[in-house]
């Protein structure tokens, strides 16, 4: 592989990237992402986020934005979850489950117990007659032409698709209940951005 075809390769890579998030306006469903900026907006309990390999990063990445806009937010590891941290949530909770396919065996065994405990489930994914799209409250189909990846198999557009879909819930949120810039200083006293939030 020579310069010029590992320059060709990122190009590609950043081509279809840019074309997922492109498409992300008239893919997605705005009625869907409405609810759920309502219904975060207007919670009493917390937001808990969930989901295995990349989209554990994505729901990490969610997690931490949410927080920053004053949203109550964790993640919930699936793994810990069967283990005694599924005791996190409360009928006054909103759960993301997020999961490409929607089958994935470590996120369909907590279902039960988050039906059993009256959580609010939205599932996130391409499938919505997967076992998570038919156990979810609201289902969020996101999905994606192909993978940049040769295999189409690699979780990178698809996972950029669902934290610039959440990026966009949360911006929205900031709206919906009246976030201040001053909050945002108080959440986010730290570096650059604490520095010009706090005029220093």
């Amino acid at each position: 592989m020579n310069k010029q075809e590992i320059k060709d390769s990122m190009l590609n890579t950043l081509s279809i990237e840019a074309d997922t998030i492109a498409k992300l306006s008239e893919t997605v469903d705005m009625d869907v992402l409405t609810t759920l900026v309502e219904k975060i907006g207007e919670k009493q309990g917390k937001v808990i986020v969930s989901g295995c390999g990349t989209s554990g990063a994505a729901a990490k990445k969610i997690v931490h934005s949410l927080s920053c806009v004053s949203v109550p937010a964790v993640y919930l590891n699936p793994a810990d979850a069967v283990h005694g941290s599924m005791g996190i949530i409360t009928d006054k909770d909103i759960v993301i489950v997020i999961s490409k396919g929607g089958n994935t065996i470590e996120l369909t065994n907590l279902l039960d117990s988050f039906k059993a405990q009256k959580a609010y489930i939205v599932g996130v994914g391409e499938n919505p007659d997967s076992t998570i799209g038919k156990y979810a409250d609201l289902f969020l189909k996101i999905s994606v032409d192909k993978e940049p990846d040769t295999f189409n198999m690699l979780a990178t557009a698809s996972t950029l698709a669902v934290m610039s879909t959440f990026d966009a819930v949360c911006i929205a949120l900031m709206t919906y209940t009246g976030f201040t810039k001053e909050q945002f200083g108080i959440n986010h006293p730290g570096g650059a951005v604490g520095d010009r939030l706090l005029g220093k």
